[in-house]
């Protein structure tokens, strides 16, 4: 009988262990899940190439010239390097406090679209 007790109480911290442990999201999920591709930010970011396309997908439905949600133009190059140089871009899309969380009534960017997006800002905005 006291076998049993052990080999339950042992079964039970065996269970207990390999079932409570910290997921480190970045070790687990190295790549962008909505493209598969491993988030790869080195070099120079494009603004042609990398920024346009997640502010087409995020932005731009919304923030047009034609029709600027919270007076908010973009889809040019001008437009879109004003709204970064002003910190309103990366503060929304990065959810910081004082900002407007954005897309809004949309899901948050992925890390390593947020990552791409703070590159081309921190490396001045190149029209690239």
């Amino acid at each position: 009988m006291k076998k049993i007790i052990i080999a339950i109480v042992a079964i039970v911290f065996v269970i207990t262990f390999y079932a409570c442990y910290y997921d480190k999201k970045d070790v687990l999920y190295p790549t962008n899940t909505s493209t598969g591709a491993v988030c790869d930010t080195s070099g120079t970011v494009s603004y042609s190439q990398k920024v346009v396309p997640i502010l087409q997908q995020a932005c731009y439905g919304c923030h047009s010239v034609n029709s600027p949600s919270g007076n908010i133009a973009m889809s040019t190059y001008a437009t879109d390097k004003v709204i970064a140089q002003n910190g309103k871009l990366y503060g929304s899309i990065a959810y910081l406090s004082g900002f407007s969380a954005m897309p809004k009534g949309g899901n948050k960017l992925t890390d390593c679209q947020i990552a791409t997006i703070k590159k081309w800002i921190d490396a001045g905005m190149p029209n690239n």
